[in-house]
């Protein structure tokens, strides 16, 4: 890589963390039929489903030195970074455990700075188990069953300040339910923190979960696309060089979301990303039915009852010639750390208890209703033929 090749990625995993989905926290309930929680955060490792342990290795970019740049740009400080990285032996690449690389790691390099606001600790998710999102204010669906779940407030803003105009509102749901009566001809908005903004998703295709019949809704390529593919992502573009004068798409920055660490958000394999992205990394291979992201949403109550978020994160690697590690590098590439596929479903005693309680009784409402449009097609037909016979049979 330091000598202008592209690197050759190889896929490892998976490793599995259970996410409990513990009740919202602080739950609050306002007289304006509107309420606020917490939603924690709480992961635990499935060693029997995973493809090895947390203490399998990994050989990656190293993420201080990748992201230091980033936040100190002033050249003195640049030239110290470079003494403080040699002197503790900080090189571009590093080898990391996965528990290290997703939940941090005290990295040396780092310990080197004699600043005590810098954190020593750096890891792709760190801080995030055991903390919590929000808070979230919604609305109850009281009065207004077509506001249900919507988003009021989310850190008590009704915007995020990582970006300009109509992209930094806060839209939608936090996708764990819509309004009821869903329809397919709409797109279901909703708000991801992970990915710091408000996205969209279209409806796709039917689905049978658990004899319980759904809609499956799909983020499509339009939501990550360049402005010159969908003008409304026009001030999603934060960086003109990287994205070539926002021309290029498949690629979100959201560094200013992240404290200025350079982190660029993408589907896995850079699925519908711009050819020019994979000029500089080998070894990608984007499919659409494995990388996509989907809800499948149960029509009628509006609850998402299947999902599949899947999402890379990157870092953007830039040449710097004040940095012996990063001396060498040729060009500016984005390259690929890690990809996550958050999925979930509704279990069996719950997906019971819904067919007995809601599928069941739609289903019983359609076999009435058109019990009844039969019964009246045949009350309407034979009074028709009464009609006619009674017709036949008057006097000349």
């Amino acid at each position: 890589m330091q000598n202008g090749s592209a690197p050759i990625l190889k896929q490892k995993g998976p490793y599995t963390y259970r996410m409990r989905y513990k009740p919202k926290e602080n739950i609050t309930e306002y007289f304006d039929n509107t309420l606020s929680y917490f939603q924690p955060n709480i992961i635990r490792f499935e060693p029997d489903l995973s493809i090895g342990s947390e203490n399998d290795t990994v050989t990656t970019v190293n993420l201080a030195v990748v992201a230091a740049p980033a936040l100190f740009k002033a050249g003195l400080i640049q030239a110290l970074m470079d003494i403080w990285m040699k002197s503790s032996k900080s090189n571009f690449l590093q080898t990391r455990s996965v528990k290290e690389l997703l939940w941090g790691y005290e990295d040396p390099f780092l310990k080197k700075i004699p600043m005590s606001k810098v954190t020593k600790v750096v890891g792709v998710f760190y801080p995030y188990n055991e903390t919590s999102d929000g808070p979230y204010q919604i609305y109850s669906g009281k009065g207004d069953l077509t506001k249900k779940g919507s988003i009021l407030t989310y850190n008590n803003s009704r915007t995020v300040k990582y970006w300009e105009s109509y992209c930094s509102m806060v839209n939608g749901t936090d996708a764990a339910s819509f309004h009821p009566f869903v329809n397919k001809n709409e797109e279901l908005r909703f708000f991801s923190s992970d990915i710091c903004r408000s996205i969209f998703a279209k409806f796709e295709s039917e689905q049978i979960v658990k004899d319980i019949p759904l809609y499956r809704f799909i983020i499509p390529p339009a939501a990550f696309a360049s402005p010159v593919t969908n003008p409304d992502n026009i001030c999603f573009c934060t960086d003109i060089s990287i994205s070539r004068n926002c021309t290029l798409g498949g690629m979100l920055d959201i560094s200013s979301c992240k404290a200025g660490r350079p982190v660029y958000i993408s589907l896995p394999h850079f699925l519908h990303a711009s050819k020019e992205f994979f000029q500089f990394v080998k070894g990608l291979k984007p499919d659409n039915e494995e990388h996509k992201t989907f809800l499948d949403v149960e029509p009628i109550t509006g609850f998402t009852l299947h999902f599949a978020k899947r999402l890379q994160i990157n870092l953007l690697v830039k040449p710097n010639p004040k940095i012996t590690a990063l001396r060498k590098i040729k060009h500016h590439f984005i390259f690929p750390i890690l990809w996550l596929n958050e999925t979930a479903i509704i279990g069996d005693e719950k997906a019971d208890v819904f067919r007995s309680k809601v599928t069941n009784k739609i289903k019983l409402l359609n076999f009435l209703q058109l019990a009844l449009m039969i019964i009246g097609s045949v009350i309407f037909l034979g009074f028709l033929v009464a009609f006619f016979l009674c017709k036949g049979k008057s006097p000349k």
